[in-house]
């Protein structure tokens, strides 16, 4: 898939991760729709990438109807849909059991409906449309990238809800690519390590340069824009599916 003709869904696009890859592929052409919660930075995204390349859609995406109808009107907006790159999610920090007791279980949901059902509801209705594509080489009508994390793997001590949820992205990556293969749909995950995000901006300077003294090579916190090329490039190479790509600089979380 070329970039010029990508119409896209970015979620949590307004920020962040999610904002690099609405900035890297309207750059190259193409067109999104920036799914997020946060009217104001919606606003500023729009007038940075400009009205004919981009629309915010105030989105759940843990509601299945407003996915649903938010999904639909994108793709009106763009004039199709053929990607859709999963960047919503939150941190959910917290020890299962801790200082104030044991961790309420509406704060484990919360995190995995966020994380984890949020990036299968809007892929689940983004398939739908783009199983009604044109074919296009090797039969391709559509990619779905989602966020992972390395947490994932090798989750800190108070990230039990935050490693489930991406866990289980990692965890339906492969069976999704599976199915929607005989829709000419690809799935792949992408799980970055520690990234330079609005979770990290807020953090004192000797909590950045430690993260980042403990990432081997290179020892610093990854770009945006990084984050974003591997997109792009995923969304390209069509040999690509039914993978989990770390982007971490080698890094291998410690206990905490």
């Amino acid at each position: 898939m070329q970039l010029d003709t990508v119409r896209a869904i970015v979620t949590g696009g307004v920020s962040g991760l999610g904002l690099a890859v609405a900035q890297h592929l309207v750059a190259n052409g193409a067109k999104v729709a920036l799914f997020d919660v946060n009217d104001d930075k919606g606003a500023a995204a729009v007038s940075a990438l400009g009205a004919d390349k981009a629309r915010y859609f105030k989105t759940d995406v843990t509601s299945e109807t407003d996915v649903a109808a938010n999904v639909a009107a994108a793709s009106d907006f763009l004039g199709g849909l053929n990607a859709t790159i999963n960047c919503a999610g939150i941190l959910g920090a917290g020890r299962v059991l801790g200082k104030e007791g044991a961790m309420p279980l509406a704060q484990f949901q919360g995190t995995v409906m966020v994380n984890l059902v949020g990036s299968f509801n809007v892929a689940k209705a983004a398939a739908a449309l783009m199983q009604h594509n044109e074919a296009g080489v090797d039969g391709e009508r559509g990619v779905i990238v989602n966020t992972a994390s390395v947490a994932a793997y090798e989750g800190q001590i108070g990230q039990a809800a935050y490693s489930a949820s991406k866990g289980g992205v990692v965890g339906m990556t492969l069976p999704m690519a599976r199915e929607l293969s005989r829709f000419g749909i690809r799935v792949m995950t992408v799980a970055p390590g520690i990234f330079w995000t609005p979770m990290v901006d807020g953090m004192p300077d000797s909590v950045q340069q430690s993260l980042a003294a403990s990432i081997p090579f290179p020892s610093r916190l990854g770009k945006p824009e990084e984050f974003a090329d591997l997109v792009a490039y995923i969304l390209r190479n069509t040999y690509l599916n039914g993978e989990t790509i770390r982007l971490d600089g080698a890094t291998r979380l410690a206990p905490k």
